[in-house]
């Protein structure tokens, strides 16, 4: 089932006696453990690793009946670690499992998570065989990562509820910089929100440290508003944060260069520009879309064309003897925005 599907019956009070977490998205995971926290008040989670016992000592251990309580909450951690080495392995433990789910002690619920695994890709024959070892337990919530796209309404969601208001911008920059990683996003946004006002795309790479590319298309607006000071200032995010400068030069020079063929083509707006760059086989997501359509927006033809000369230059420059790189950057800097 989805997360969703899981804390809609944990709402209703339809909460299973024995549950398995697959896959590494952690921050649907938390929700859902803090649904069943909630659903049971007064009743301290007791935290078990897999790593430090069995199988069949979990299972024993869900059997007795506590004289302190009588509901109980056992969040089972790493429960990879209970699988054998080799799936042709046997386990009898699977049977005492497979026993408790069908007769299991009331009043208990028994959560395992087995999260060292994705959902795709490499991991999916790992996580396959961690659902076929666990196959006893009915019910399984599996927690994918987020695409972009939901993780842009997520984080819209959540902003709302922190009452951030941040413009579409620098949302998109938010979700591309931290890979469309809604915990980390949520933590972002729990910061961002005591900023104490609207954040825009300007913002984000002072107070966000690990949205290099947002500060790098932050430089790209300045240069665009012939904002000297505060294209320096961002420069000197970069520096602080340990941007290697050349790669952050080859960054621009793609993004003018894109830029350029926009303006050519006559291109307007981000879908006309993702379309565009896709049919012509470049990759083109619909925030990297939007960053290209407002730098084309904001420089001429010329002074793209212009641009381009300054960054080949720049280009060379940082290949010759000793260079400084950050002078060097700093020089194109302001001889764009002369």
């Amino acid at each position: 089932m989805t997360p969703a599907q899981f804390l809609g019956r944990v709402k209703r009070g339809e909460i299973p006696p024995v549950v398995l977490f697959l896959g590494q998205e952690s921050y649907n995971r938390r929700r859902c453990r803090e649904a069943l926290t909630t659903a049971r008040p007064g009743v301290e989670p007791e935290q078990l690793d897999a790593s430090e016992s069995s199988l069949a000592a979990i299972v024993d251990d869900a059997r007795a009946m506590s004289l302190f309580a009588s509901d109980r909450l056992m969040f089972v951690m790493s429960a990879e670690t209970l699988m054998p080495r080799s799936e042709s392995d046997s386990d009898p433990s699977t049977e005492a499992l497979a026993a408790y789910v069908k007769s299991p002690t009331p009043g208990v619920i028994l959560l395992f998570e087995a999260t060292r695994w994705d959902l795709e890709g490499e991991d999916k024959t790992k996580t396959e065989r961690a659902r076929k070892f666990f196959s006893a337990i009915p019910d399984v919530v599996e927690f994918p990562r987020f695409s972009s796209g939901d993780a842009r309404i997520e984080l819209d969601r959540i902003a709302k509820a922190a009452n951030l208001k941040l413009d579409a911008a620098a949302a998109e920059a938010l979700v591309e910089a931290l890979a469309s990683d809604v915990a980390r996003i949520a933590v972002e946004v729990e910061k961002l929100s005591l900023y104490g006002k609207p954040v825009t795309v300007d913002d984000l790479p002072l107070l966000v440290p690990d949205a290099r590319q947002s500060t790098i298309f932050a430089l790209v607006n300045a240069l665009g508003r012939r904002d000297r000071a505060n294209a320096l200032k961002t420069l000197d995010a970069l520096v602080r944060e340990g941007e290697y400068l050349p790669l952050a030069l080859s960054f621009l020079a793609a993004q003018f260069r894109m830029a350029l063929v926009v303006k050519e083509a006559n291109l307007r707006g981000a879908s006309q520009v993702q379309s565009h760059f896709q049919r012509v086989g470049i990759p083109m997501w619909g925030s990297r879309a939007e960053q290209v359509s407002q730098t084309a927006a904001k420089f001429s033809k010329e002074q793209l064309e212009r641009g381009l000369t300054l960054l080949f230059e720049a280009d060379r420059d940082l290949r010759s003897a000793r260079p400084d790189d950050r002078t060097v950057v700093e020089n194109f800097v302001f001889r764009l925005c002369a």
